[in-house]
């Protein structure tokens, strides 16, 4: 994996510059071995989706908030070096909230594991 890309695409992603962070990491994701691009189409997802919230396309965010859960779901709680069981629940509650009609009132980070 394109680990200069894929960092940058997380630092975006927590800057809340939702579409450059899809851009990033799609370019991450095209290079990427086999058993990564479901977990890059995830985090993918969730900026995706979270992009269409903030232009105000909510059906699109929900939609696109539970496939990249979904996707994200099959791989370990702590995955290329993210908290990941902790990114799902975020996503999982952003998804939630919009199925009520409810707004966000923050959005998820993505949060790197302790180095040992």
């Amino acid at each position: 994996m394109d680990e200069t890309g894929y960092r940058r695409g997380l630092d975006l992603f927590n800057r809340e510059e939702f579409f450059d962070a899809h851009e990033v990491l799609e370019d991450v994701w095209r290079a990427a071995p086999a058993e990564e691009k479901l977990f890059l189409q995830g985090l993918i997802q969730l900026a995706v989706g979270l992009h269409h919230y903030s232009t105000g396309n909510l059906a699109g965010a929900r939609s696109v908030l539970a496939r990249g859960h979904r996707n994200l779901q099959k791989y370990p709680n702590v995955f290329g070096g993210i908290r990941l069981a902790e990114l799902c629940r975020a996503a999982d509650e952003c998804r939630q909230a919009l199925d009520r009609g409810g707004r966000l009132q923050r959005f998820p980070r993505i949060e790197a594991v302790d180095s040992p």
